[in-house]
């Protein structure tokens, strides 16, 4: 079962990529969602508390990821995405730290196709 989810998973990555969806990292592709505040290769530590474009970047991208509510695009790192950026951690198998580093950075920019984790709330 796992490994056909695992294939399954692999395979709309794949697709998505050679669609033209998922751009690799640093590229200048279309970045998913229209998000556009920063390069996608401008991937500081963010954390609750942080403010700026790399926020607004993080905020859209889970916006694109589904979930409710929609964040407000405010470039304040406040509870809300606190609360969603754990959700969309637990999505990857993360720890559900809240804090965006280089492993959910990717996962902002690479979203599994489905996720099975309650949205809290």
């Amino acid at each position: 079962m796992q490994r056909r989810t695992v294939a399954a998973a692999l395979t709309a990555v794949l697709a998505l990529g050679t669609a033209g969806l998922i751009a690799p990292q640093g590229a200048a592709a279309a970045v998913p969602g229209g998000c556009a505040y920063t390069s996608s290769s401008h991937r500081p530590v963010l954390s609750q508390g942080s403010t700026g474009a790399a926020v607004k970047q993080a905020q859209c991208l889970t916006n694109v990821w589904g979930g409710v509510p929609k964040l407000a695009v405010d470039g304040v790192f406040g509870p809300a995405t606190r609360t969603k950026i754990k959700w969309i951690q637990g999505c990857h198998g993360l720890a559900k730290d809240g804090i965006v580093g280089p492993a959910t950075w990717n996962a902002l920019y690479n979203p599994v196709p489905d996720c099975y984790d309650p949205y809290p709330g």
